[in-house]
């Protein structure tokens, strides 16, 4: 027999209380876990502390204060939408977290989570010796516009190109750069990977693009179902985005340039079909898996 713990939530007062039925809740529908958080309990705790508008990292202090009705309810749209609809968190409260850096989100764009930002959290060392005389950088497939952000403040002297095919992550990307601040030196462009950027070169390409194979694809969990298909998909290997992108990347490379690219799950398989020992993987949330780096001249095979 199930029962609809929902109904009957008059005798959740205090946070604590909330923050209890949150993880039970959680827990018992056994909600997927990849979009920041790792467990019920912190998405509980992140959830209720946005949504009553408390500091993200102060929850003991309050753990005891009672709530007001209106806020019981808030609460309680808010595990449903979580729990039964299974809807991410950043999309129920708008907001990513990169690093210290907090990012617009709705459905219109995945959901900000890439390796390559620890990355340029390092300014690229030691592949980039001097960060200022970095000129020009492209983020490639740039959703929310978060690694090109990043990037802007890795290299301040560079003016940044944040590229997508889509239109409606783009228009989530410039909110984000104009929240930054950044609308002088990181701007959109609407394209098919590089069709629209013909005569553009860089100093540094990043790219984290889709990269999910279809029999991967088959299996994703409806949080993942939530976030734009066409941001995750890449083909029946997934390596038809990353396939492309290397093909095409010499041509937008400037001399001594370097690519860095985010590819999943896929090392394997890539390295099957470019045989090519001049990929450089790089150490990056407790594995090498997940990102290369390549030089222009290493594309080239110079």
């Amino acid at each position: 027999m199930s029962h609809d713990y929902f109904h009957d939530t008059d005798a959740l007062i205090t946070v604590r209380d909330w923050l209890r039925f949150g993880v039970s809740r959680m827990n018992e529908a056994g909600v997927f876990f990849g979009h920041g958080t790792t467990n019920a309990f912190d998405e509980a705790a992140y959830l209720i502390l946005h949504s009553l508008h408390l500091p993200l990292d102060r929850l003991d202090p309050f753990l005891d204060a009672c709530l007001t009705e209106v806020e019981r309810e808030d609460l309680k749209l808010v595990f449903e939408k979580r729990v039964k609809q299974r809807i991410p968190s950043a999309y129920i409260t708008h907001q990513a977290w990169l690093g210290e850096f907090a990012f617009y989100v709705d459905e219109r764009v995945i959901i900000p989570r890439s390796f390559i930002a620890e990355l340029l959290r390092e300014q690229l060392a030691p592949w980039v010796e001097d960060p200022e005389s970095v000129q020009t950088g492209l983020d490639m497939c740039t959703g929310s516009g978060c690694l090109a952000i990043l990037m802007a403040h890795a290299f301040p002297n560079a003016a940044i190109d944040a590229v997508d095919i889509s239109v409606d992550a783009l228009s989530v990307a410039q909110r984000n750069i104009t929240d930054f601040q950044l609308q002088a030196q990181v701007h959109t462009l609407k394209s098919d990977l590089f069709s629209q950027l013909s005569g553009r070169t860089y100093d540094v390409i990043v790219s984290n693009p889709p990269y999910v194979n279809a029999s991967s694809m088959a299996l994703l969990p409806a949080e993942y179902l939530a976030e734009p298909q066409l941001a995750l998909a890449s083909g029946s290997d997934g390596l038809e985005h990353i396939r492309a992108i290397l093909a095409a990347a010499p041509a937008h490379l400037n001399p001594g340039g370097i690519l860095v690219a985010e590819i999943g799950h896929n090392r394997d398989a890539l390295e099957r079909e470019f045989q090519d020992p001049s990929l450089t993987w790089l150490d990056t949330g407790d594995s090498d898996e997940y990102v290369f780096l390549v030089t222009r001249e290493q594309l080239l095979g110079q």
